[in-house]
């Protein structure tokens, strides 16, 4: 599995229309403990290349808050569409068609509309993201809401956890001063964010976990790692006029996730 880092949307289970929330409820009495780790079978394109498809059965993440069971649906499928119908990073464009074949991606772009025509409001609840954190997901989160702590599976994992109210209202507060700055840019990135968020029931609960990034840092790195505070004193310092001030603590976060980043090119 390539270590990734992974912003995920809790939805309490009564936020479900009334046919998912019922599977959910059959799922978690009946399939939850069966569930594991998202599955995936290697599919043969006839090109000598294959890509990994959906495997098993369908599962989601579970968290209790305040006595309230709260789930993000893996929607594995959706996920790996999205991922094919998506434009290549600048560094794969060269290479995409030996990755994936043109036909490939044109089938995954059709099954995405027949997705979407049959239910518009079909959206991922999870976002992956490989040996990075992307720096826009900061914004959507304070210090004060970092933890570090055991996983279910004994693994130490750094963590960020706000309601999705406040998120939202933190992207709104913050884009005026980000669309007349050198970060518009991010700007518009964190728009992307925040329309991705409102299709969520309200009460819903983001999460933003750092995976099996975490395996690759030591407990010093994870502890000095304060890339949501420092993404906070860059928007502070931008918002009073200091753009010394906020280009040294947006350098720091940068600097810090690019070098992180690096490690990809060596796998």
């Amino acid at each position: 599995m390539v270590p990734s880092a992974y912003l995920r949307v809790f939805q309490p289970l009564d936020g479900f229309e009334r046919s998912e929330q019922l599977h959910w409820e059959r799922w978690l009495v009946t399939g939850r403990g069966q569930a594991g780790r998202p599955r995936f079978a290697d599919r043969p394109t006839g090109q000598g290349v294959g890509f990994l498809a959906p495997g098993g059965r369908e599962a989601a993440e579970v968290r209790a808050f305040e006595g309230r069971t709260y789930l993000a649906p893996h929607r594995t499928r959706l996920r790996v569409l999205n991922a094919m119908a998506e434009e290549p990073e600048e560094y794969l464009a060269e290479v995409w068609d030996l990755i994936l074949p043109a036909r490939e991606a044109r089938r995954a772009r059709r099954e995405l509309g027949k997705l979407r025509r049959r239910d518009p409001h079909t959206v991922p609840f999870v976002r992956q993201s490989a040996w990075h954190v992307p720096l826009r997901w900061f914004v959507l989160f304070r210090p004060e809401e970092r933890s570090i702590a055991d996983d279910d599976r004994g693994r130490l994992r750094l963590r960020y956890r706000a309601p999705v109210r406040r998120a939202m209202r933190r992207v709104e507060n913050v884009l005026p001063t980000l669309r007349r700055s050198d970060l518009a840019q991010l700007g518009e990135l964190v728009v992307e964010l925040h329309q991705w968020i409102a299709t969520f029931d309200p009460r819903s609960v983001l999460e933003l976990d750092y995976g099996e990034l975490s395996d690759l840092m030591s407990w010093d790195e994870m502890d000095d790692d304060h890339s949501a505070e420092q993404m906070q004193r860059a928007l502070d310092a931008l918002a009073k006029h200091e753009p010394a001030e906020s280009a040294e603590a947006y350098q720091s976060v940068l600097v810090r996730w690019a070098e992180f980043r690096s490690r990809e090119l060596f796998n």
